[in-house]
């Protein structure tokens, strides 16, 4: 407990230690009597030294040699022969320098974790039409919450009424509000406009993705780089060789008949400037500083490790629905076959027959109207696209098929509309066979109508292309320097219509999703998806990307990066970023190892002074640390909008 009072780096502490040193010094170089600087001297070590000397005691327990326990040593050896001055400087810079990177290291994770700021404390939920605020903490899914102009949003939700626009820069990086009305999502932390909006709660408070950012950030801060774990191997055989170099150092001399303190002072020297802080230091703060950066943008990265193989990816890959799509499909075409307008005629009570433009309208009136009442109480998305298309009312015995679509009794008649595999059961047409291989034949998902067992409509439905995802892949394999692939469980002439959309010629179709991880075990590639089934290739590829919003919880789970913001052009900044941060953590390492090797190398066959060495040592693990966190400054990040 006493200990944890003297943690450092602890920018007071230092502050003292700095305070304590310039009193000294003044006192020293003044030529007041050894009574007057000596106490100042004696507080610096106490207040920048303790806290090094207690990690670096507490290390050899487990055992390791902190680099912490050399820096200490050295001042303690440098008063020990009379050097005051030179070891209480050595404090004042070590302490200094570690209190400034702990800040500067500090600032990487505050910059995305301050998001949690955004989040509102109360909310005004709505229950039985009446008002009352409560903690947000307290929401929970089902709440419906009343978002006022101008307010925060306190959850993520659905909007259930109303219609305004919000402000999602602080989540998605998107710049311009976006229109939210009923059936939109919402997300925590972000502003609403003008509008007053009620939604219904999703998730609790806990799970929202500003809460996800968070988290996954003090992840980020707390997973190792491999080249971090590569230096924290290196680190302890290479201290205790300093430490034996530096005995040899003390040692032979002495033994040859050297001065005691010339000898002690350069075998100090060396001990600081071949201590490895800077190198150390070189790699995690350029790389959590990308990870900050890319979390403002809207691109979630789980770890710095991440980061690293990001910066490693050689190609890219791609589902289809809800990743190069909206993942929501449109009527692309309507064919109302002639038993449609055959019911219709008969329909019409006269027994008389209308024009053929007349009898064709009615027939499609009276397609639209059966598809739409069969149904509108279909839970799959292609079904709610079809509910959509006439009156939707008055069905009754409604009942879902697995794998072949739904069947109801809509004004007297027993309709199924599905899956073309319904002709096999019905009475056979050619026509309805025909127009079925030739929307297929264009990419189309394909929907029959049957009533009564006659066939009476083929419709024909597209997924829309998302706007931004040529200009993505192109530019992906612009920096890649390969081919994007396209693969998906779809058929294969929709898969190559939308391959044809976005520029992408390699195209697998009809995959498993085990197939899909196969396919990416062993490369690096970047494979970006959405769905359930895409869980076993996000974990199997080299960088797995899941899109945000629509993304199941198991593919958030199962990948590494995460779109929140849904913007496929947010990928190719994304590895442009990863590879500025790999090249800086390389300068970084490059630049330290050769401070440490031209200021040993002076100590050994120079007179480097030990004011010199201690300021070139600390100055280059400072230098390292700013030079990562330049990355946090949003002009590293170069995302082309559509």
């Amino acid at each position: 407990m006493f200990a944890s009072m003297f943690r450092l780096p602890d920018v007071r502490w230092a502050a003292l230690a700095l305070a304590c040193f310039g009193v000294g010094a003044a006192a020293q170089f003044a030529g007041a009597p050894a009574w007057a600087w000596l106490p100042a001297y004696l507080a610096c070590y106490l207040a920048g030294g303790w806290g090094p000397a207690w990690e670096g005691i507490s290390a050899l327990a487990k055992p390791r040699f902190e680099v912490d326990l050399l820096m200490v040593i050295a001042a303690v050896a440098a008063a020990a022969i009379g050097q005051w001055f030179d070891g209480a400087l050595l404090i004042v810079i070590f302490a200094t320098s570690g209190a400034l990177e702990a800040v500067l290291t500090e600032r990487t994770a505050d910059s995305v974790r301050s998001l949690l700021e955004h989040a509102p404390d109360r909310a005004v939920r709505l229950s039985d039409g009446r008002e009352e605020t409560v903690d947000a903490a307290d929401l929970a899914p089902g709440d419906t919450v009343l978002i006022r102009p101008g307010d925060r949003v306190p959850a993520d939700g659905t909007v259930t009424a109303g219609e305004s626009e919000v402000d999602e820069s602080t989540l998605t990086g998107e710049a311009l509000p976006g229109r939210k009305a009923v059936g939109a999502q919402v997300l925590a932390g972000t502003v609403n406009g003008t509008g007053a909006l009620e939604v219904c709660v999703d998730r609790a408070s806990a799970d929202s993705v500003l809460a996800r950012v968070a988290r996954q950030v003090e992840e980020a801060s707390e997973a190792k780089s491999k080249t971090q774990l590569t230096i924290e191997r290196v680190e302890q055989p290479y201290s205790l060789i300093v430490v034996a170099a530096t005995l040899a150092l003390l040692a032979i001399p002495l033994l040859t008949g050297a001065a005691f303190e010339s000898t002690l002072l350069r075998a100090m020297t060396f001990m600081i400037v071949a201590s490895p802080c800077a190198i150390v230091l070189a790699t995690m703060p350029p790389l959590l500083a990308a990870v900050a950066l890319a979390g403002r943008r809207g691109v979630l990265v789980k770890s710095a490790l991440m980061i690293e193989r990001l910066a490693e990816v050689d190609q890219a890959a791609f589902d289809k629905t809800g990743t190069l799509t909206n993942g929501r499909p449109r009527i692309e075409r309507i064919e109302v076959l002639g038993s449609a307008i055959d019911g219709a005629v008969d329909g019409d009570g006269d027994g008389g027959r209308s024009a053929i433009d007349g009898d064709a309208s009615a027939g499609d009136a009276r397609l639209r109207r059966l598809v739409a009442a069969a149904e509108a109480r279909s839970e799959h998305p292609l079904g709610r696209v079809l509910a959509a298309i006439g009156d939707a009312n008055g069905a009754t015995d409604f009942q879902a098929v697995p794998g072949r679509g739904v069947r109801a009794r809509v004004d007297g008649a027993d309709v199924q509309v599905g899956h073309p595999v319904l002709l096999d059961d019905a009475e056979d047409d050619p026509a309805a066979r025909r127009l079925v291989a030739e929307l297929e034949s264009q990419g189309l998902t394909v929907a029959v109508a049957v009533a009564d067992k006659r066939p009476i409509g083929v419709i024909g439905l597209t997924d829309t292309v998302r706007p931004e995802a040529a200009q993505a892949v192109a530019a992906l394999e612009a920096r890649l320097g390969s081919s994007a692939r396209l693969l998906t469980g779809d058929h294969p002439a929709a898969a190559r219509r939308v391959g044809a959309a976005v520029g992408i010629d390699r195209v697998d179709a009809t995959l498993l999703p085990g197939d899909k991880a196969d396919r990416l075990a062993g490369t690096r590639t970047l494979y970006c998806g959405d769905g359930i089934n895409d869980a076993p290739a996000l974990a199997a590829s080299h960088v797995g990307v899941a899109m945000g919003g629509t993304a199941s919880d198991l593919a958030l789970q199962s990948a590494d990066v995460v779109l929140v913001g849904q913007r496929l052009t947010a990928l190719p900044a994304a590895v442009d970023l990863a590879r500025k941060a790999k090249r800086v953590a390389t300068a970084n390492l490059v630049f330290a190892a050769a401070v440490i090797a031209v200021l040993a190398t002076w100590d050994l066959v120079g007179d480097l002074p030990l004011v010199l060495g201690v300021a070139g040592h600390e100055l280059s693990t400072v230098i390292v640390g700013l030079n990562g966190l330049r990355l946090l400054s949003g002009r590293h990040w170069k995302e082309t909008r559509v």
